[in-house]
């Protein structure tokens, strides 16, 4: 089969297998119930919250002197300057003059304004969306369509933090809300974009239909609007340099810009600070003195058999550390997922190989790709330690997905993730990997995540015939958002079954996804089976000169960069205070939070 439509096809779903497809029927009038009570209590929550800031904005300016005289709605200077920042203009102008105080506010009133109405329109679309859950759909619209569900939801949370650490507090002090930093705000939002993406990916390879043109009309114009509220904060003047990288190439910015105050490294141990004392204790404590809130064990020796039972188990929101043991077995109970109000969940095995939670759903199955992943987490804080994430579908079903996470601040340690086609979905977020081996074929590590793999081994398997190996597939769509994908330190080898025919399956660092693909290497050693150009063409010209890749004082074999591409984006780092900037203590801003996880890691490009 040809590789070029195969692996160039990242859409969310696949149409291959059609003819498999069966009819579903419509969900139980009780859970159609529970749903929509969830999805209103979710609406009114957000109307509670966009009424409030309506209110704070109305009252910090009276009305303009051409608004009172004429009842004009016509753009202020303050929205057409805060407009002209975005990349959707004629759409930011449109969505905000007729939003309760935007006529009479400035350009950093307009900053929470943005937030606010955008959070009230993805609100709405999720009421309207959950309002056609009783369609018929076959199994690949009905997977496309919960994907959007849980995206849409996911958007609500985070676009709700963001209003309340940018909305000004009604006494007028000034004072900013305490929910999150600029840097979380940026990680939100970028996420909530990227939540989108994702959902528009799912329906791509849907041949219309009716669930397809209501979820389009729907979501229309969403995914302009986070960007254009990403946009008018990243400009607002308080995020600097938000990602302590180039937005696009603005080289200008290179060497002159370092972390913000409050990143301060902290290295004790290796361990930065944002990982508290008693879980850089946990990460590396023997599990047999170890006190777990749940035990999962196959025989019957522990809390629970399953892991389903162990998630269902755990508290929701909570603000500690929750340990979950799974003792050693293979573990197949589908698809798994930590949903995102399961917060701080610590999951713990015997070890690579030991303990296995796998799973064989893939898009050949006519599931989105999103939705084939065998253990999937979204809620923050996620830690797994010590077991392995297997997707054993094989290379020839294509898209399956050993382990997806979408939570902030998540940890990934010491644990294998193996799989075929995209085995490792970083999708969204703030994430780090250290002592991790991943092995694939195809975008094996792809997404759009803030992420960094610390000292891991990268293992390039045989594919498919005529197929060629690429180890990242980064999915920056937007040029604001903070994500990337940040290899520093690692080991990019042949897996066993590739190195007698290396010579035959070329294997490359990685390819554009989406325009502003972010991906850079580090200090890290490349086996021979790198191809010489070192990065592969997603199709033809696309995104080359609008992509950043990046290579800095990589070894071995494979690490030449003498006939690597040509491209405009590409880049050869010469500079360490630009390669800094995608080290733990700047690019996911680790520091701060990754010493509470207790994994150890190294803040900057020391090693």
């Amino acid at each position: 089969m040809d590789y070029g439509k195969l692996g160039s096809s990242k859409s969310a779903g696949s149409s291959i297998g059609a003819s498999f497809r069966s009819q579903l029927g419509e969900p139980t009038s009780s859970k159609k119930g529970n749903r929509r009570l969830i999805v209103i209590g979710v609406l009114a929550f957000v109307l509670l919250a966009a009424a409030a800031s309506a209110g704070i904005v109305v009252l910090i300016r009276p009305k303009s002197a051409g608004e009172r005289a004429h009842g004009i709605r016509g753009p202020t200077q303050s929205i057409s300057k805060t407009c002209s920042k975005t990349r959707y203009p004629d759409l930011c102008v449109n969505s905000l003059v007729d939003f309760p105080g935007a006529l009479d506010a400035g350009e950093r009133d307009l900053v929470h304004i943005s937030v606010n109405m955008t959070l009230q329109r993805v609100g709405k679309a999720l009421y309207d969306v959950s309002d056609i859950g009783n369609l018929q759909m076959d199994t690949l619209v009905r997977s496309a369509y919960g994907d959007c569900l849980e995206l849409l939801q996911d958007s609500v949370d985070q676009l709700s933090r963001s209003l309340m650490s940018v909305v000004p507090p009604a006494d007028g002090s000034g004072q900013t809300g305490t929910v999150g930093s600029t840097q979380d705000v940026m990680t939100w939002l970028s996420a909530a974009l990227t939540n989108q993406d994702t959902c528009s990916d799912g329906f791509d390879v849907v041949s219309g239909g009716n669930v397809k043109d209501q979820i389009q009309q729907r979501l229309k114009d969403l995914s302009e609007l986070v960007s254009n509220c990403l946009a008018i904060f990243a400009f607002s003047g308080d995020s600097g340099d938000f990602s302590g990288v180039p937005i696009q190439n603005r080289r200008r910015l290179m060497g002159s810009v370092f972390p913000p105050a409050e990143v301060q490294v902290e290295e004790s141990r290796g361990f930065p600070k944002w990982l508290t004392r008693r879980e850089r204790r946990l990460l590396d404590m023997p599990v047999d003195v170890m006190r777990a809130d749940i035990v999962v064990s196959k025989d019957g020796n522990g809390t629970y058999k399953t892991i389903s039972e162990a998630i269902k188990a755990a508290p929701e929101h909570s603000s500690r550390r929750f340990i979950i043991h799974v003792k050693a077995g293979r573990y197949d109970e589908k698809n798994l997922k930590v949903g995102r109000k399961k917060t701080n969940l610590m999951f713990i095995g015997d070890g690579k190989g030991k303990t296995v939670i796998t799973g064989g759903r893939s898009v050949y199955d006519n599931f989105t790709t999103f939705h084939t992943a065998s253990f999937a987490a979204t809620g923050a804080g996620f830690i797994a330690r010590d077991m392995t994430f297997e997707n054993y579908a094989g290379p020839e079903k294509h898209q399956a997905v050993a382990l997806r996470i979408g939570a902030d601040h998540s940890v990934v340690y010491r644990c294998n993730i193996i799989g075929y086609q995209d085995t490792l979905y970083v999708h969204s977020q703030r994430q780090f990997y250290r002592e991790c081996d991943v092995y694939g074929t195809v975008d094996f590590i792809f997404g759009n995540a803030a992420v960094v793999l610390q000292n891991c081994s990268l293992y390039a398997r045989k594919p498919m015939a005529q197929q060629k190996n690429t180890i990242t597939a980064q999915n920056r769509k937007d040029p604001n958002q903070n994500t990337g994908i940040s290899i520093h330190n690692c080991r990019i080898l042949a897996a066993s079954d590739l190195e007698p025919v290396k010579s035959t399956y070329p294997t490359y660092l990685g390819r554009p996804w989406k325009l502003y693909s972010r991906t850079v290497y580090m200090l890290s050693y490349m086996g021979d089976h790198i191809n010489a150009k070192g990065w592969l063409e997603w199709n033809a010209t696309f995104a080359l000169d609008t992509l950043y890749y990046g290579e800095y004082m990589n070894f071995g074999p494979g690490g030449a960069v003498g006939r690597r591409v040509t491209w405009p984006g590409y880049r050869v780092i010469i500079e360490a205070a630009e390669a800094a900037k995608f080290t733990v203590a700047q690019f996911i801003y680790g520091s701060s939070w990754l010493p509470a996880t207790g994994v150890a890691f190294v803040a900057g490009l020391s090693v």
